[in-house]
């Protein structure tokens, strides 16, 4: 990268802000500490994008959710003629939406729940009685274009069907309900080396109770976290053959992450696939990269080198 500047864009108006501010301030800390001319740019809406770019040849983009993470971004940053790392605008607006993904998933021969997709044009007690009727109890409902596990909510019961439904409609528009998985949650970091594409340790991810929902995910002490997962070889082997085909599916380049939940007998079904993945102390694909022997700088230093 020479002496360019590298602006680490961070922050934004989406549900996973104070998120993406953590993840921004390690990744400038760890730019510098690699000798990289980087500042935080801690932005408030998309709007301030454009003048916040001023004298920045290089953008490390950890917005997380809404426009940052679904293309929006990305494809302003090719607007523009600034070099980013990571996935392009297509993969990044597959990926964001849970609906495209599943069905791209399934005809490239990836395994995904069952499920169903409200949109605003359907009566809602008629969608969650026919999904109810197809797919059984229990359920996960959650919003077909949000991370970090924002809205995601596993239904037990008829009763707090419709009553989610309604309360998740009413909070993000268009959802997903889809047939519970049960059995183990797993995640692959997928970062490009020096020759190619490849799997990390997978990491799996037990909560202390519950399911892996946002305060799981980012309070301390509310999760384990076991990497590598321990995993007979066979299986191993096929979570990650999978997720690296989901990311190939998608069209992901240079690294992601991949959501799995593996069956008791042994069945990996991937979830969803993350083209801007947390970059904060407790985050899934710095996990899985120290596994690897690849300390928080280095890092960032090759998802830096992915920048087109």
């Amino acid at each position: 990268m020479g002496n360019r500047r590298i602006g680490v864009l961070a922050g934004g108006d989406s549900a996973e802000r104070a998120v993406s501010l953590v993840s921004g301030e390690h990744v400038t800390a760890a730019l510098r500490e690699t000798g990289h001319d980087a500042v935080l740019l801690a932005i408030d809406t998309a709007d301030d994008i454009v003048p916040a770019l001023a004298g920045i040849d290089t953008v490390f983009n950890v917005l997380h959710g809404g426009a940052g993470e679904d293309g929006t971004i990305a494809l302003l940053l090719d607007v523009l003629g600034v070099s980013y790392p990571g996935s392009r605008p297509q993969a990044c607006a597959r990926a964001m939406d849970k609906e495209r993904t599943k069905d791209i998933l399934a005809r490239n021969n990836v395994l995904v729940p069952p499920g169903s997709v409200y949109n605003d044009n359907q009566d809602i007690a008629s969608f969650c009685a026919d999904t109810l009727e197809a797919l059984e109890l229990p359920l996960v409902i959650k919003p077909r274009n949000q991370g970090s596990s924002i809205g995601v909510h596993i239904v037990t019961d008829a009763d707090a069907l419709m009553e989610t439904a309604c309360e998740t409609q009413e909070q993000f528009g268009t959802f997903l309900i889809e047939k519970f998985i049960p059995g183990r949650e797993l995640t692959a970091g997928i970062l490009r080396t020096e020759n190619s594409e490849e799997v990390l340790p997978l990491v799996e991810i037990v909560p202390n109770k519950g399911f892996f929902n946002y305060s799981a995910k980012y309070e301390e002490g509310m999760t384990k976290f076991i990497v590598p997962a321990p995993l007979d070889e066979k299986t191993s082997e096929e979570v990650k053959r999978l997720s690296l085909a989901a990311h190939h599916a998608i069209g992901c380049s240079g690294y992601s992450r991949v959501d799995i939940r593996l069956t008791p007998d042994g069945i990996p079904y991937v979830l969803e696939v993350n083209t801007n993945p947390g970059m904060t102390p407790m985050s899934d694909l710095p996990r899985a990269a120290a596994a690897a022997g690849i300390d928080f700088p280095s890092l960032v230093q090759m998802m830096l080198k992915t920048a087109e």
